[in-house]
């Protein structure tokens, strides 16, 4: 359910990953891809710095939108998060996360209006800093590690190949529509419409 604020944001969109770029194009920053996309089709650059992160302001679904990029590193997310949302008085049900999903197929989604961190530890900093579990989130599915790629940091630190690049790059303007519903108001049309 969508909760209208009184401050100058109704909606937080943080796409998460790690900066650096040794970090570009890895199956971690799934969420910053995926927010970089939405960004471009806002015509919004996310550049500024701001609560630990960079950000910047559009209007999606006519709402007026944080789109942010944590700049703490993955496991730090909830930092950055955490600040913005009380800064911007928002609920948690006003925080929409995107990031990756080893347990996902390349490009399946799944979209939630609340969870557990299933092993995210991004995740689980942004539920210590909101404190619940209550919120939307995107996850994108990058794949699961095959036997080569046996450690899992070494994996979700890896760069996509080429063919899972182009099956995951091609659901990013459905991330993107799912993100409008959820603005919107309509957690379960975005459900219905891109799970599975």
């Amino acid at each position: 359910m969508f909760f209208k604020s009184a401050s100058t944001i109704d909606f937080l969109i943080a796409g998460l990953g790690n900066p650096g770029r040794q970090y570009e194009g890895t199956h971690h920053n799934a969420g910053f891809l995926a927010l970089d996309h939405l960004a471009g089709k806002l015509g919004c650059e996310v550049t500024r710095a701001k609560f630990q992160a960079l950000t910047g302001q559009a209007v999606l679904a006519g709402h007026r939108v944080l789109l942010m990029k944590p700049q703490t590193f993955m496991n730090l997310s909830g930092n950055a998060v955490g600040e913005a949302a009380r800064f911007y008085k928002l609920s948690p049900q006003q925080v929409l996360v995107f990031y990756d999903d080893i347990a996902l197929a390349p490009g399946k989604l799944r979209i939630r209006p609340s969870g557990s961190a299933g092993g995210h530890n991004g995740i689980k900093s942004i539920i210590g800093a909101l404190g619940t579990q209550e919120f939307p989130r995107v996850r994108i599915g990058v794949g699961e590690r095959r036997g080569c790629e046996a450690d899992l940091a070494d994996f979700v630190l890896s760069r996509f190949s080429e063919t899972d690049r182009k099956v995951i790059f091609g659901r990013f303007d459905d991330v993107c529509d799912a993100a409008a519903l959820i603005v919107g108001g309509d957690v379960t049309a975005a459900m219905n419409r891109y799970n599975g």
